[in-house]
């Protein structure tokens, strides 16, 4: 079975280096899938979750999830690199301090006074709505 070499990199450092079989990103047009022999290519990641099936027999409740706020794909010979300000695997997401954020996020759109502090909480909304997600998704599983 043929695989592709995922590198999720951030600022902090590297989030992932090992060998899956696909992996889901959200990109400007949609949700793309990366499986073992894809094109080159070159995009933009936006917000929203990344999605890492390890094995090609994995389900999808065995997928590692990870947040993230969008960065740049190059997609070349089987290694997939992805480079992100932050990316948060779903095991270091605590879903009551993504909610607290969240509501708190929320307060800060109701009381903005001007529009970039409109477009700032609205990003932390928007950032903390995909935590939630993750979170509910890692629940889930665990049932």
């Amino acid at each position: 079975m043929s695989l592709i070499r995922l590198r999720l990199e951030t600022i902090s450092g590297t989030k992932f280096d090992d060998d899956v079989y696909e992996v889901q990103i959200p990109t400007m047009s949609g949700q793309i899938g990366v499986l073992p022999g894809h094109m080159p290519m070159i995009s933009v990641a936006t917000h929203g979750i990344i999605k890492v099936r390890r094995k090609s027999s994995d389900p999808d409740d065995f997928m590692d999830y990870f947040v993230t706020n969008g960065g740049v794909i190059e997609v070349s010979d089987n290694v997939l690199s992805i480079l992100v300000d932050e990316a948060d695997h779903e095991a270091d997401i605590d879903e009551a301090e993504a909610k607290a954020a969240y509501e708190l996020a929320q307060q800060m759109k109701a009381e903005a006074k001007d529009q970039v502090s409109l477009e700032h909480a609205q990003g932390m909304i928007d950032r903390h709505a995909v935590r939630l997600q993750v979170a509910g998704l890692k629940r889930r599983r665990k049932r």
